[in-house]
Formats: structure tokens, C-alpha cells, sequence
């Protein structure tokens, strides 16, 4: 079991890369930070044009940075021991399986928008834990597009950034992903929650109650079926974008359904692609409600929506898995629980809880214990508060 990251190994991480820079390149021009995400409901919404609500976190990653005289992207990644090197004069490829494909998608996706980046040394360091379903793509997405953004002398909207890593995601790394991830590594704030609207990308803050914590349960399982279905996902919910044309001409995405129409139109559909819709129609409003709830300050209410969500994802759209939904049962029968749902893409990865600060330990102590028993595996229990997004570390913390 594990805290969530403190103030102080954040900034020994900051340390970390701007000292392996000095020693392999000299003194950096900049050190840069873009965090993990948890997502506290809206599932599987994101890419309906639909709403969600992510809350940044406590783990980042950091890029140091600086100039070179010649037209190379040099990278080390002091997370895998290894240094990589790209002409950027060259034409890059897409998904290769590697780590850099991150790095290097970014880079490429920058200039093709215009950016003259010049040859770059970067030192790379993650804290976000890979495969988790916590977003650790999207942080070394918006980390590395700040410091190539700051070694070219050159700014972009915030906006513009997030949808320039989502796009670097989409051909680099060969994953259709929503916007959110790389939208809430842009954008977070400490002890908020964001309600976005991911067409408009209009935004807001929800401030989280000083009572609650979330925990977050690592079931330590990713299914080898999670990339390939999660794309399998997006189309059937285009399937029926397209069959409920026929009948609501209008519509541009599942954002513009409400479940009146889908019930109406339902048997039109093959089940399958129905059940898909009904759980993002559903989602989209029990998200809706969840804003409301905390603008009001119900947690009870909040943590209801949050089963109703894990049960749609589990039975509608058929993304849990036995470990998810035993993490979720166990949390349900703790003290101090508001909700508990799986977040991700699922098929594997973490559950989040709401929990009361009062009962934290009993839930990591009494989850942790009988999750082993269950299956054999410790699960990584993470302690954390809604952080804030991504930007430029002092110098202090270098």
C-alpha cells in the first residue's frame, strides 16, 4: 500500500531530472510538469462529445529540457535507462510499441502545426504508474509539449495544447482517446474536480468537500483485451450514432440523445449496440447530476451515481473485469464510503473511492487485506487530493 505522492518527493523528482541533464547535456533551460488523472464519473463519455469529470493528481511527470546546436530530439528516460535520438528533419512514423512514441508524436504533431522547434535534449522522469488506467500518456504528452514548446520560444493556448496531444496520442501511440486526459493535465486544480463539456471544452471547477479523501485501489491486472476493445467501443457507439440518424437527423453524437429518444428508437438497434448507447446516454446524465450534488455538497447523493455508473460499465458496456468489481463490492461494505467505481478504460486498472478522511485507514487496511485473500495479489492503494495541472517547476524545487 502507498500514500499519494507528497510535496517533497515531487520535488525530488524535479531534482532528479535536472540533475541527469546537467550530467549528460549541461545546465537545463527548464523543468516541466504535467500530472496523472483520475476520473470520478463519466466513463467511456468523452469521445460522445459527452461530459466527464477528471481530477488531476498528485503524480507527474517531469521533463528537463534544453536547446541543442544541431536538428536532434535527444531523449532519456531515467524511468527505462535509455536514450533515444531523432532527426527532426526526418519524416517520423506512427505507433512503434516504444516509449518515445510519445515524445516523439508530440514533437511531430508540434511542427506540423507550425512550431519551429529547434534540436532539444530532453531528461524525462514519471511518477504516474503505467498501465493503472491513470492517464501516464497524457503526462509525458503535455510535459514534453511544454518544454519543446519553451525550448522553441513559442506559446499556445492551453486548449490548443491539450488537442495537439490528443492528437499525438491518436497517431503515435494508436489509441482514439477522448480529449479529457490530456484536458485535465492542462487544466487542473488543487482540491477541484472539472465538469467538462467535451465538445465546447468549456470548463468548471467543483471544489471537493475538506472532509473527503480519494483512494485509489490498483487491482494490478490489465487484460490484454483492453486496447483493442476500447476501440471496439468507439465504433459501436458510431453504429449507433448512424442508426439513430434515421430517426433524429440531428444528432451530431450520443451527447445529443437523451434516453427517451434511445428507448424509443431501441428497437432499431442490435442489443449489443444499444446497451453500448444506453450506458453513455445514462453516464452523460448521471454526470450531470453528480455536478449538482457536489455543488450542494451531497456526498450520499454523489456516491449513489457513483455505483449506478460502475454497474452501467460492468453490465452495459462490458468494460469491468472480476477484479474491478470485487474492489468495488469490498469498498461498498467499508465505513466511510460515499462511492466507489471502476475509472479507465477498464478491463483491468484502478477503482476510485470518495471516502471520509475519518476512515481511510480501516478501508485501505480492510480492502487491502481481503482482496489479497480473494486473489492472490496486493493491490496498490494510493491516498490523494485533487492536484493542480501542468506548468513550469520553481527553481527552487530544481
Amino acid at each position: 500500500m502507498e500514500d499519494g505522492l507528497p510535496h517533497n518527493h515531487s520535488k525530488a523528482s524535479a531534482g532528479l531530472v535536472a540533475t541527469e541533464y546537467r550530467r549528460r547535456f549541461g545546465e537545463p533551460v527548464g523543468v516541466f510538469r504535467a500530472p496523472g488523472r483520475v476520473n470520478l464519473i463519466g466513463e467511456h463519455t468523452d469521445y460522445n462529445d459527452g461530459f466527464v469529470m477528471p481530477a488531476a493528481l498528485g503524480f507527474y511527470t517531469y521533463v528537463a529540457s534544453g536547446p541543442r546546436r544541431d536538428r536532434t530530439l535527444s531523449i532519456y528516460s531515467l524511468d527505462f535507462d535509455e536514450l533515444s535520438n531523432f532527426d527532426l528533419d526526418m519524416a517520423m512514423s506512427g505507433p512503434t510499441g516504444h516509449w518515445s512514441d510519445y515524445v516523439r508524436g508530440v514533437a511531430a504533431v508540434l511542427r506540423g502545426s507550425g512550431v519551429p522547434l529547434p534540436g532539444v535534449n530532453l531528461v524525462i522522469k514519471g511518477e504516474v504508474p503505467i498501465g493503472a488506467g491513470l492517464s501516464s500518456s497524457a503526462a509525458i504528452e503535455v510535459a514534453t509539449a511544454l518544454a519543446l514548446l519553451a525550448a522553441a520560444g513559442y506559446q499556445l493556448e492551453r486548449r490548443a495544447i491539450a488537442s495537439l496531444c490528443q492528437r499525438a496520442e491518436h497517431e503515435f501511440a494508436g489509441t482514439n482517446c477522448g480529449i479529457m486526459d490530456q484536458f485535465i493535465a492542462c487544466f487542473g486544480e488543487a482540491n477541484h474536480a472539472l465538469l467538462l463539456d467535451c465538445r465546447s471544452l468549456a470548463y468548471e471547477p467543483l471544489q471537493l468537500p475538506d472532509r473527503a479523501r480519494l483512494v485509489i485501489c490498483d487491482s494490478m491486472v490489465k487484460h490484454d483485451l483492453a486496447a483493442g476493445e476500447y476501440n471496439r467501443r468507439r465504433a459501436d457507439c458510431e453504429a449507433g450514432v448512424q442508426l439513430l440518424r434515421r430517426h433524429l437527423p440531428d444528432i451530431r453524437a450520443l451527447r445529443d440523445v437523451d434516453l427517451s429518444q434511445l428507448e424509443q428508437f431501441s428497437d432499431t438497434m442490435p442489443d449489443r449496440i444499444y446497451r453500448r448507447c444506453l450506458h453513455v446516454v445514462g453516464e452523460n446524465a448521471r454526470t450531470l447530476k453528480a455536478a449538482a450534488a457536489l455543488r450542494n455538497g451531497d456526498l450520499t447523493l454523489f456516491g449513489e451515481l457513483m455505483a449506478r455508473s460502475h454497474a452501467s460499465l460492468r453490465d452495459d458496456y462490458e468494460v469491468s473485469c472480476r477484479e474491478l468489481d470485487l474492489l468495488v463490492e469490498l469498498a461498498g461494505k467499508c465505513r466511510g464510503v460515499f462511492g466507489s467505481r471502476m475509472t479507465g478504460g477498464g478491463f483491468g486498472g484502478c477503482t476510485v473511492n470518495l471516502v471520509d478522511g475519518d476512515a481511510v485507514e480501516s478501508l485501505r487496511a480492510e480492502v487491502a487485506r481481503r482482496y489479497q485473500d480473494a486473489t492472490g495479489m496486493a493491490p496498490a492503494i494510493y491516498v490523494c487530493a485533487a492536484a493542480d495541472g501542468a506548468g513550469e517547476v520553481s527553481r527552487e524545487a530544481r
